[in-house]
């Protein structure tokens, strides 16, 4: 069953009507925020490659532990330090460096294989990847709620799942979407004129900002500061932000706030 049970802290994200939490299960793992910067440890034994592995380690932050596991995504080009993670549990990708940030403990690669699955109808995935959506949520008080959003793309490795980020929590999750559909919690909104991209001239280059340094302004006067990661190729203005106080990761169309 998909519901919204309780809030995340969002008092040092900066943004306004941040707050849902949107885990599918009754006792969900909340979305942990950090408010201490990563620390870093420095390791010289060459690595393996870790994408598309299972993983596990322990997770030590404020004189507490907890061990979480999960499944490494992909690692950022501009910044190959940084893993993208869908923890079990979670709804949310978490972006880490998980060699070097000192808050990851005793991390393992085991032995579990990804069960093989392939999209049942293909042809809808492609035709919802850069659309507007309504997603629906059950709520502690059993009413569904309806969720604003985009279908950003198709998850890497776990190839059933499908990026996808909401009007009211800009930040990157990961659902099953065509069971959603199908189960009647997700529509796909019609096209409107201003989500049609603008026409380029032949021949014309598209500046990325994936690699740029950026600086937001928070709601209380600070600052944050991160890095472009990634451009969502169905939608070129939307772009993912990895802040560095922060393990999430953001979605912004970047032309629509510039």
């Amino acid at each position: 069953m998909k519901s919204t049970p309780g809030h995340r802290d969002t008092a040092d994200t900066g943004h306004a009507g941040v707050s849902a939490n949107m885990m599918k299960k009754k006792n969900p793992h909340k979305k942990h925020k950090s408010s201490l910067g990563p620390t870093t440890k420095v390791l010289s034994q060459p690595r393996r490659n870790i994408v598309g592995c299972r993983i596990q380690h322990v997770w030590k932050e404020g004189g507490g532990h907890v061990i979480w596991k999960g499944t490494v995504l992909d690692q950022v080009p501009v910044n190959p330090s940084l893993y993208l993670i869908k923890y079990d549990g979670f709804d949310c990708v978490y972006g880490l460096e998980l060699h070097k940030d000192e808050r990851v403990q005793g991390l393992e690669v085991l032995p579990d294989r990804l069960a093989k699955s392939r999209l049942t109808d293909t042809n809808l995935a492609d035709a919802m990847i850069g659309k507007a959506v309504e997603h629906m949520f059950e709520t502690e008080e059993g009413p569904k709620e309806e969720w604003r959003g985009m279908v950003l793309a198709r998850a890497p490795i776990m190839t059933t799942w499908f990026y996808i980020t909401y009007e009211k929590d800009p930040v990157l999750y990961m659902y099953q979407l065509l069971d959603d559909y199908k189960e009647g919690d997700l529509r796909i909104m019609p096209d409107s004129n201003d989500s049609v991209p603008a026409e380029r001239e032949p021949g014309e280059v598209v500046d990325s900002l994936v690699g740029k340094q950026v600086e937001y302004a928070k709601e209380d006067g600070g600052k944050r500061t991160g890095m472009v990661i990634h451009q969502v190729e169905a939608k070129p203005s939307v772009y993912f932000i990895k802040f560095d106080d922060d393990f999430l990761i953001y979605v912004y169309d970047l032309v629509k706030t510039s």
